[in-house]
């Protein structure tokens, strides 16, 4: 059972990706490192609601 998490710039606060993951494997928030359009860089991204 996948669900599809929105990614939120932690500079920004931007949403600017959506993702999936699976909730039996990960509970936890996701979080990666993406590029940021907003700040032209790469930035932490966490899942937001």
């Amino acid at each position: 059972m996948r669900e599809q998490v929105i990614l939120e710039c932690t500079v920004c606060k931007q949403r600017n990706y959506l993702s999936t993951r699976d909730k039996r494997k990960t509970p936890e928030k996701y979080t990666m490192k993406k590029y940021c359009r907003f700040e032209r860089k790469h930035t932490l991204h966490k899942e937001s609601k």
